[in-house]
């Protein structure tokens, strides 16, 4: 027997129409690679969409992909993840499962204080799962579920959590292995990592799900299962589409920034690639808004890159501390201009001295607002050599 198992599909995630088509790329290469491989099933661990409703667009991708699976006599079993799940109980997923492409194994019943999941049965497989659901909520819940006796079936359990030995020193709620009801296989999604230790496996996501992950995991990964006489053989598939170039830059001078990364960039291969810009650092000089970004992705575009994708959270703006040297508390304004200016030039620093003194012009007595306006626009005008 062998199966396919995949996990955090997330389609329609990505704002970016590129990685968004990227996305659903990876997800058809998954589906032509078990077709190909001639897999017994598909599993889905839940997050298939990246909500309870995704886009027209993203629903017609996606039932063409599962035909093929069906048109090849591939059953598809899945499970709702916490971003696919809802709260009502109706979502997408039962869609799918009406049009024939696939099956939600959820399938349980309140016995006492336990929560009895039901088998579905595919030839000596008994396969069972309990959804994803927002903010964690399952984990408590799975402490009360137990799993319908099947004799003699191959029982695989899937779950959309996390689990105790994945998560590492991360403080997040998680399942212990040991508390989960006994099965020969734990398919798992949820956590977007590559973890296979004895019988749990996390798939790791179809694709990277945003900017980190992109960074970190730069494509995405499903697993093929070999569970012959119950002995499992894990075999890792690479979903790798587009290479990713990354640019990790520390900016101090916001004013330079856009030749430098520039510059940087004309350095590379970027043909056909996301591009990744990663931008950190204190800047002495400027803001963020300095940094000309339309010109540097039309840079990238002009090397023929297959996307661009930019990252400047990491960058901060250096808190100036300014030393007034002034007895008179009516010249305290112009000190704190006239500092500014020496440490933050630019080509508007010669009108604004100017523009202070006729901003601070004085409507005269008796005088109409309209002619007040009319006095004080003119001066700006003059000012800005407007007129």
């Amino acid at each position: 027997m062998k199966f396919a198992h995949l996990g955090d599909c997330h389609l329609g995630s990505w704002r970016v129409p590129a990685l968004q088509q990227l996305n659903l790329e990876s997800f058809r290469k998954a589906i032509e690679i078990c077709i190909k491989e001639k897999v017994d099933f598909v599993l889905i661990a839940g997050d298939l969409f990246d909500s309870a409703y995704p886009p027209i667009e993203i629903l017609k991708e996606t039932f063409f992909e599962l035909k093929k699976l069906k048109d090849s006599g591939i059953p598809c079993f899945l499970i709702a993840g916490s971003h696919d799940f809802s709260a009502s109980g109706k979502t997408f997923l039962d869609v799918l499962e009406r049009a024939g492409f696939c099956k939600n194994v959820l399938s349980s019943e309140q016995r006492q204080d336990h929560l009895i999941l039901n088998p579905t049965i595919f030839e000596n497989v008994a396969i069972y799962g309990y959804p994803g659901k927002k903010a964690g909520l399952e984990v408590q819940e799975l402490k009360n579920v137990k799993l319908q006796e099947a004799p003699g079936f191959f029982r695989v359990f899937m779950l959309h959590t996390s689990i105790k030995g994945a998560i590492g020193s991360l403080p997040i709620e998680s399942v212990i292995e040991s508390e989960l009801p006994e099965a020969d296989y734990y398919a798992l999604g949820h956590l977007h990592i590559d973890y296979a230790e004895g019988k749990f496996v996390y798939s790791g996501p179809i694709f990277p799900n945003n900017f980190q992950e992109l960074e970190e995991l730069k494509s995405g990964t499903f697993y093929i299962v070999d569970a012959t006489n119950n002995n499992l053989k894990y075999k890792k598939v690479q979903l790798n589409l587009k290479d990713v170039e990354i640019i990790d830059l520390e900016i101090t001078n916001a004013l330079t920034a856009t030749d430098k990364i520039i510059f940087e960039l004309g350095k590379r291969n970027l043909k056909d690639k996301v591009v990744m810009l990663k931008l950190s650092g204190k800047l002495e000089q400027g803001k963020p808004s300095n940094i000309n970004f339309t010109q540097i992705e039309d840079f990238v575009k002009s090397k023929e890159s297959f996307t661009f994708v930019k990252s400047s959270s990491q960058l901060s703006t250096e808190e100036k501390e300014i030393t007034i040297e002034a007895s008179d508390m009516d010249k305290v304004e112009g000190e704190i201009i006239k500092e500014y200016l020496i440490k933050n030039p630019t080509q508007f620093s010669k009108y604004i001295d100017s523009l202070m003194h006729s901003l601070s012009m004085e409507k005269q007595e008796d005088e109409k607002s309209t002619i007040f306006e009319d006095r004080l626009f003119g001066e700006i005008k003059k000012v800005l050599e407007l007129q």
